[in-house]
């Protein structure tokens, strides 16, 4: 197999240089049913490209391994894994973004429902709901044994080179050490893996500091909770070199870098390879058990099976199909997909205050440099019939309220595009501020996933169904969670129609954890040990949100990255990274 045709385009600004993903030329056979099967060897085979597996595959090769990634969605840009944001009609734009993440993200259970169609055409198919074997149609993950009342409704995935970097938010908090974050390692390792991990998204906090919507923002978030440690939200994020109205947000070619993004221009290469739309649908043991032989997978464009041998597996395939692998694979450990964990989520938009935008007009508003009041002025003499003196090119506002132990909650004040909250055209996308608090909840065995065995996925893997209900205690949070937004959004102005103050379905954070949780014994209570390894198995890994076994309302990305690290880095046979009091990382 030669090279494979690049694939359509998305994004609408030029990207740096062309790369297409290599697609080395394996060996072929034949099956009795005349489809070929192919085989690959490598060091290491990583099953999922988003942020986790792009750690993985970075540390791995820097290690000196060869390492075979597959991903069974496409690749979306020239650039394996290039954010689409990075587009100027997307940065100028995110109203136009926000069809592009729902069209991206494929729920994971949806519950069938039994509602009668009563305007269908008598003459037309229906749903003989009679026949108790019939709860309703059941394809795209329709689920018939979902409870509704127990879905996590928001899980989605998305399939593509780049999972769900190719469209988020990039934000890269470090979890609260008294509460969020796992006590299964010392102080000072996650200093130091969370240092290699911002190093890996190219972390920065002051992007947006010349933006006078940020600090608009910001100073008035102060002015009301002057205790609550208000801050720069830390992002993934980068100026961009020609043209400072614009950045770069991270996707997984960040975190793979420079040198694993060329290798993959060069067909004949082995030390990285990335296969599109390839799903592994089974981990083989061998005959003697507790270690992996081989995975088998699919080429789902070619309807191909193949065959990938490799010294150690890493399933990074998120926090929903790395234990559904592991369930159709027969390992099914008993915490395999228990504990999971979701942050309950609350959403409003607001309108700028008349005062604060007029505040901004005369330029009176305190906090603004004499770079933004020229920026002002020039806005007003080149567009004088616009009615909003803010410029056209200023970039958005990225406030953060950190995690605390008093107010459990992490909170974002900022704009950004999500699958929800697009703008009516007769609001100036300008005057718009998003407000995300995000909570936590404590892990429970009885919230879980299950696999079903008789009921397959879009993929024809096992089903996932969702078990899960928040606490009393849990609930409470919660509801002063709202409490506390509404009054944050209060600040900044009034409710925009449609987007007052309102949980979303849970799930729709994206921040799904627990599902193949680590611990430092094997005691039935977790999937893998604190290096991510599968118990009972000495070349099987998993990395994804699922792996934290703790509950978090922070951003979990950057942390699951930094467990990546460390995961790999035992792989290596490397010792754990230490930090230094100069706050230089060592090995």
């Amino acid at each position: 197999m030669g090279q494979r045709p690049s694939q359509p385009e998305v994004n609408m600004a030029p990207e740096k240089e062309l790369i297409v993903t290599s697609r080395p030329k394996p060996s072929s056979a034949l099956c009795p049913n005349g489809h070929s099967v192919s085989e690959y060897q490598t060091d290491i085979l990583i099953i999922g490209s988003g942020p986790v597996g792009s750690a993985y595959a970075r540390t791995l090769v820097d290690g000196g391994r060869d390492v075979l990634m597959i991903d069974a969605g496409p690749q979306l840009s020239k650039t394996p894994g290039w954010h689409l944001k990075n587009s100027f009609v997307y940065q100028r734009d995110f109203n136009s973004f926000t069809g592009l993440i729902s069209s991206h993200l494929h729920d994971a259970s949806v519950a069938t429902s039994e509602n009668p169609v009563i305007t269908l055409d008598p003459s037309a198919f229906h749903v003989d709901l009679t026949k108790p074997e019939f709860k309703g149609f059941v394809r795209n993950n329709q689920n018939p044994k979902q409870n509704p009342f127990l879905n996590v409704d928001g899980e989605a995935e998305a399939f593509c080179v780049g999972g769900m970097a190719v469209h988020w938010t990039c934000a890269i908090p470090r979890e609260n050490p008294d509460i969020e974050r796992s006590n299964l390692l010392s102080d000072a390792e996650w200093d130091a893996l969370y240092t290699k991990a911002e190093e890996y998204f190219h972390k920065h906090d002051d992007v947006f500091d010349d933006s006078v919507r940020h600090v608009v923002v910001k100073n008035t978030i102060l002015s009301e909770f002057p205790d609550r440690g208000v801050c720069n939200l830390p992002l993934a994020v980068q100026r961009n070199e020609f043209d400072s109205s614009l950045v770069t947000w991270s996707g997984t070619d960040v975190i793979l870098g420079d040198q694993l993004i060329g290798m993959l221009s060069d067909p004949k290469q082995t030390r990285f390879r990335i296969l599109t739309e390839h799903l592994c649908y089974a981990l083989a043991p061998t005959e003697e058990g507790g270690c992996i032989e081989l995975a088998r997978c699919r080429d789902l464009t070619k309807n191909r099976k193949v065959v990938i041998r490799a010294k150690e597996f890493v399933v990074c395939a998120g926090a929903v199909r790395t234990p559904q692998l592991l369930f159709a694979s027969e390992i099914r450990p008993r915490a395999l997909g228990h504990y999971i964990c979701e942050q309950p989520k609350s959403f409003c938009q607001v309108v700028l205050k008349e005062s604060i935008v007029e505040s901004i007009g005369d330029m009176s508003f305190i906090g603004l440099t004499d770079e933004m009041k020229h920026a002002i002025q020039q806005q007003h003499d080149e567009n004088p019939t616009d009615p909003v003196p803010i410029p056209s090119d200023d970039k958005a506002p990225q406030v953060n309220i950190p995690f605390s132990k008093e107010h459990p909650f992490h909170c974002q004040i900022h704009r950004d595009a999500f699958k929800y909250g697009a703008v009516p055209p007769n609001v100036d996308d300008r005057l718009i501020v998003d407000l995300r608090w995000f909570g936590y909840m404590e892990p429970s065995y009885e919230n879980r996933i299950e696999f079903e065995t008789d009921i397959k996925d879009r993929f024809g893997m096992p089903q996932p169904t969702f078990y899960f209900q928040l606490s009393t205690e849990d609930a409470k949070r919660s509801h002063v969670m709202i409490d506390d937004m509404t009054r944050a959004a209060v600040a900044l102005g009034g409710f925009l129609p449609g987007s007052e103050p309102q949980f979303m379905p849970i799930g729709s954070s994206l921040h799904l954890t627990g599902s193949v949780r680590m611990s430092s014994k094997d005691d039935d209570k977790s999937v893998c040990d604190t290096y991510s390894k599968v118990w009972g198995f000495t070349n099987l890994w998993v990395g994804s949100n699922g792996v934290i076994p703790t509950g978090t309302a922070s951003n979990v990305t950057l942390t699951s990255v930094a467990l990546a690290i460390r995961s790999a880095r035992k792989i290596l046979g490397v010792p754990n990274l230490s930090h230094e009091v100069s706050g230089v990382v060592k090995d």
